[in-house]
């Protein structure tokens, strides 16, 4: 990582890394990257920077940017990457470096490397091989003698030096090399890696090397069917891939540098910032009027600066983050069930030893409000939110032991969740029919309950450099579920008081369906349908106390266990990527709640009384609090 103080705007970099990595979820166990240039993270001394220092392909962090001036290189794209994934600094160390004393980390990525190479690094005994000044360090690849990680995420980029090495002249040489990119993934696979990032090759036409030369048609055709031939197979590919569409991305950004903070009315692909091997920016170059890497892609001839390696930081990072909040809108139904459910007990609670005449309705109309809070996870993003609900319904009541009744509410909720604040809104249209038993203190009540989902918004946002980008969706999605309980009243007869231990089952599902964004950009995202299933079992303890004929007290408390808490993946792919699919976790739900309602009941009339309510759930990573205020009649 980078050993000198660096200067105000480099250093703020780093903290603000930092801080999102200690705040955000990290649900990889490490970070492992092979690739050449565009991802080494130092693995060659820095003959021009402090002692003990590595080169890296990118600028210097300044306030000079001069070689022999003490400046440090800034982070790669997989360095800034690991950093808001909380991956250790060690680990982003690189794998097989020449500089003295620095400790062996997970970046096996080497400057100059081709395809060949990199399958080497990953596979061959040797396959790791670093030479500079006459020095030579070899480390056999990373899967001799070992398996891949499950749980860690493997970043590959390549392709380049192919071309640059002329390995890559026609169209059989380049599809050549894309076909040892997915060999090199297949490699990590077959050893038992489940998430593994791919890079695009970036248009080299578009490079300040060759863009304005005779070579940029070449390079523009050869580095296209590289692509095609790379995203042909890997779609063929039994790996789970997430390839970044970084040619698409640079297209976008250049036409709009604005947005992403960087310079206007400038050629950002014929110049670059440090004049090596293209020509040097007059105004933002090192050598110009204000130098500042931060406004140019490119570092030299084809190699970005920061502002293009946290560009690509941030585009790999809102793919990943992603499923944590897409994963969010099955919760949000949920959460609107356990809602509805909630104004249901209060009226039932309120009914206790209570009911209507036989033969007599009982309706009643509800309103109330509800705040959802949602921790961070290790793959899912905070998210807080809150609601509005409208319930009507009535019970009939069959004879002394039995009545049965219906209800129907609409729920409109809105969920902020991630980084940048993105926007969820629900609407629920829930119907249920229960049938309540009452007699000799045992009593029981059991409801089916199904419901319409309108996600009307799925505005997903995030961060790129200086830009906060929202993606626009919409879906649809079900809701059924079925509940019991069973309890039995501890008092004798006669009291002014009732208390019942209880258990309770739960079933539920959630459905959303699949959706896609519908930016059509680089960024633009298509989610598969998401089933969210729910099997609880509970246990608790309701009571009730009269303080008058009129005015009554009521509250329960329960604990339940959930059966289905395995974490949720969803299958995604990029909009301009339709056949390129993979799946990344997402929420993990909770395996132990709590659950709380207070409430009151009061006559206005023999026949009309006033209800109100709190509720709340809470688990470890979650918290929903509601209230309601009802209207209850007998007719």
């Amino acid at each position: 990582m980078i050993r000198q103080a660096l200067t105000p705007l480099a250093a703020a970099c780093v903290l603000a890394i930092a801080s999102q990595a200690s705040a955000a979820p990290s649900p990889y166990s490490t970070m492992v990257v092979f690739g050449d240039s565009l991802s080494d993270s130092g693995q060659f001394p820095d003959a021009g920077g402090p002692a003990g220092a590595s080169t890296r392909f990118t600028n210097r962090t300044g306030p000079t940017y001069l070689e022999g001036q003490g400046e440090a290189f800034g982070p790669t794209a997989p360095m800034i990457l690991g950093g808001k994934l909380g991956v250790s600094s060690a680990d982003l160390n690189p794998s097989t470096s020449l500089v003295a004393g620095t400790q062996d980390g997970n970046n096996w990525a080497v400057g100059g490397y081709r395809t060949d190479q990199i399958y080497d690094s990953i596979t061959a005994p040797g396959g790791s091989v670093v030479s500079a000044g006459g020095n030579t360090r070899t480390r056999d690849g990373y899967l001799v003698g070992r398996r891949a990680d499950p749980n860690a995420l493997y970043y590959l980029t390549g392709g380049g030096n192919d071309f640059l090495q002329l390995r890559i002249t026609n169209d059989p040489t380049a599809r050549a090399a894309a076909g040892r990119l997915v060999d090199s993934a297949d490699a990590l696979h077959n050893a038992g890696a489940r998430y593994i990032m791919v890079w695009l090759l970036p248009d080299l036409g578009l490079a300040p090397a060759t863009n304005g030369t005779p070579l940029q048609s070449f390079g523009t055709q050869l580095s296209g069917i590289f692509n095609e031939e790379l995203v042909s197979q890997l779609a063929a590919s039994d790996a789970n891939v997430i390839p970044l569409n970084i040619p698409g991305l640079l297209k976008e950004v250049l036409a709009d540098p604005g947005a992403y903070g960087l310079a206007t009315g400038t050629n950002l692909v014929g110049t670059c910032f440090s004049g090596n091997n293209c020509p040097e920016n007059p105004v933002y170059g090192r050598h110009g009027s204000n130098p500042d890497p931060t406004k140019l892609i490119f570092n030299d001839g084809v190699h970005p600066t920061i502002a293009g390696q946290s560009l690509i930081a941030d585009y790999a990072y809102s793919v990943l983050a992603a499923p944590w909040e897409a994963t969010l809108l099955p919760e949000m139904a949920l959460g609107t069930y356990n809602g509805f459910q909630d104004t249901l007990h209060s009226q039932w609670l309120a009914d206790w030893e209570n009911w209507q005449a036989t033969g007599q309705w009982r309706g009643f109309i509800s309103g109330g409000g509800q705040h959802l809070d949602y921790d961070d996870q290790d793959s899912a993003a905070s998210g807080d939110g809150f609601g509005y609900n409208l319930t009507l319904g009535g019970s009939y009541r069959l004879d002394d032991a039995w009545r049965i009744g219906a209800a129907a509410g609409f729920y409109r909720q809105k969920l902020e969740a991630g980084a940048e604040d993105s926007d969820y809104k629900l609407n629920s249209y829930l119907g249920s029919l229960f049938a309540q038993y009452q007699q000799n203190r045992w009593w029981a009540d059991a409801a089916v309950t199904g419901g319409y989902l309108d996600y009307d918004e799925a505005n997903r946002k995030f961060a790129l450099v200086d830009r906060t980008v929202e993606e626009k969706g919409d879906t649809n999605g079900s809701l059924l579920a079925f509940s019991g309980r069973l309890g039995y009243d501890i008092a004798q007869g006669g009291e002014n008081w009732h208390l019942s231990p209880f258990v309770s089952a739960d079933w539920a599902r959630v459905k959303v369906d699949s959706y896609e964004e519908d930016g059509g950009h680089s960024t633009s995202l298509a989610f598969d349908e998401q089933d969210r299933y729910s099997r609880r079992l509970g246990a608790g303890l309701q009571g009730k106390l009269d303080l008058s004929a009129e005015t009554q007290l009521f509250g329960e408390v329960a604990v339940e266990r959930e059966y289905a808490d395995d974490t949720q993946n969803v299958g995604m792919n990029f909009t301009s990527l339709p056949a390129n699919d993979f799946t990344l976790q997402g929420y993990t739900p909770q395996s132990h709640m709590q659950r709380l309602s207070l409430g009151f009941s009061q006559k206005l009339t023999p026949e009309l009384s006033l209800r109100g309510g709190y509720s709340a759930h809470h688990s470890s990573d979650d918290l929903a609090q509601g209230v309601n205020l009802a209207l209850s009649l007998d007719f």
